[in-house]
This record gives structure tokens, sequence and C-alpha cells, in this order.
């Protein structure tokens, strides 16, 4: 847990600091509300602040206003401290969007246990958040979420000038699976269907349901040629896998096909286009018999 401390008084602030440190959090320190700011503005800022109210620049509630009235990525709890305790200051600090608040001199360990509520309120969102980005019976992203991590991968496969490449695949004549077995037997090998590509993408490669059975991969720093070899690795290991639909019935033995297409410093195709072109492949190895893998054309 990263934690932001906005506070002047540099002796209050080094107390404050020390505390924090011996607790186990990372800490970032600044002296004044604009600082604060500007590290709240930037990517992978803390997830927790501890803010005085009067400071020069910027006082504690104008930080906490700007704060919820960006589009933040993620929730970002608010304490504020100051000795101010009447009610109508109380008030005026929630009204801003302050999450918690401590009169000064403040109790060091009430402190503590009140940053332990700010934590559980950002692990509960960011497990909420994690849910609402996965497919519920794969685990793998769904199509929002894969279409923006595909986008971010892009960028900076441009800024760096290194291919990126992108699987379509989806599980051959499975309409026949549903009809003949049942739609939970259905699900059951859609489930091991991905598990056997995950056994085979790297730690940085990610996979999101497109719609159906069909699925979608983002290899980054991958060739075409090298996104082809994986995706026949994938292929072939799913022909040879024995996929278990249920405790009474024997397992049963599927195929899929693959389109693969690349983003390179040359083509700098965009999301859109790169999908469609390992569809139009996946469409190609669907064509020529199925069970086997095309490359988009250049």
């Amino acid at each position: 847990m990263k934690i932001l401390i906005a506070e002047d008084d540099p002796i209050f602030k080094a107390i404050l600091e020390n505390n924090l440190k011996k607790w186990g959090y990372q800490v970032t320190s600044t002296s004044d509300g604009r600082q604060a700011w500007d590290i709240i503005s930037k990517p992978g800022c803390p997830n927790l602040v501890i803010s005085d109210w009067m400071m020069p620049e910027m006082d504690g509630l104008q930080l906490c206003r700007n704060m919820r009235a960006q589009a933040a990525p993620r929730y970002i709890y608010f304490i504020l401290l100051t000795a101010k305790g009447e009610q109508q200051d109380i008030l005026q600090g929630l009204e801003a969007g302050v999450d918690d608040y401590l009169t000064k001199p403040i109790d060091y360990m009430e402190l503590k246990y009140r940053i332990h509520i700010g934590e559980r309120i950002i692990r509960l969102e960011e497990k909420v958040l994690e849910l609402a980005r996965k497919d519920s019976l794969t685990d793998t992203l769904n199509r929002r979420a894969f279409m923006e991590k595909l986008d971010e991968e892009l960028e900076r496969a441009a800024r760096n000038k290194v291919p990126l490449s992108l699987l379509m695949t989806d599980i051959d004549h499975f309409k026949q699976v549903n009809d003949q077995y049942g739609h939970i037997a259905g699900d059951r090998v859609l489930k091991q269907f991905v598990a056997q590509m995950a056994k085979i993408i790297r730690p940085y490669d990610f996979i999101g349901r497109y719609g159906g059975e069909e699925f979608i991969l983002c290899l980054p720093d991958c060739s075409i040629s090298q996104g082809r070899d994986i995706a026949e690795r994938m292929r072939s290991k799913i022909e040879t896998t024995a996929m278990h639909i249920s405790q009474s019935r024997p397992p049963i033995h599927i195929t899929s096909s693959f389109g693969v297409s690349s983003f390179t410093s040359t083509n700098e195709q965009t999301a859109e286009s790169l999908i469609k072109n390992a569809d139009d492949a996946l469409y190609s190895a669907k064509n020529k018999g199925r069970n086997c893998v095309r490359m988009a054309q250049p």
C-alpha cells in the first residue's frame, strides 16, 4: 500500500512518515497541496492520501475536491488532519469528498486503524473492478477489458518499435458439442480449452473472450512468425488433450482453428484493423478445413 503525505509542518511530517514506514507502508511526502496534486495527477499514484487542511499553495480541501473531480482509474482514500474540530468544519470536509477526519493532536494508534479501514475499502474496490473485467465462466478478460489492454500494448509497441501479434481462435464445430452433450458440458469444454492455451502463453501475454466460443490473445514483443508457432503449439495441444465433460461420460476430443495478425513499426495497424486481419485469417483457416493456423496476408 502506497500512502501520500501532504503536510507543511516538517516535524509533524517526519513523525508521521516514520510511523507509516514502521507500519510497513510505502510513503511519499510533500510540503503543500500543489506538490501533492502533481503526484496524484500522474499514473501509479498512491492509493491513500493523508493531508493537512491548512497548507500553502493549495489547502487540503481543495486538493480533495480536485482529486474527486478527475476521472481517476481507481479510488483514492482521503484522510484529512486538522486542528479544526467543530461540526461545521467536519461537514465542510465531508462535503469536499474527504473519507475520514482526524483532529490534531492525533492519536497514532487511532490513525493506524483508520488507515486499515481505508485499506479494506480500497481492496474491496479492486476486487469489484477485477470481477467487472473478467468473463465469469473462463476467467479471461471480457471484451471491453481486453480492448483497453490491447490499446495500451499497441501504444507501447509503437513507442518502442517492437512487434505485437494477435491470435483469434475458436473451437471447431462447437455447436455440435452443445447439441450432443448439453450446454453445461459445453461450458466445461470452454474452460478446459482456455486452460490449455494458458499453459503455453508467457506471463505477460493475455487472453480475452471475444464472444461465444471465440477467444482473442495478445502476444506483445512477438513477430507474426513467432505468433504462428505459438498458435500451432496451442492447436496441437488442444487436439491431443482429452476434454472431460462429466463424471459419467468418457472424455471427448476437440480441434480448434487459429488466425494470426501482427503489428509492426512499418504497418502500424489500429486495434480494429489488427482484429479484422486476425479474424479474416481465422475465417481462412475454417475454409481450409479447420484444425489449422493461418496468418493474415500482408
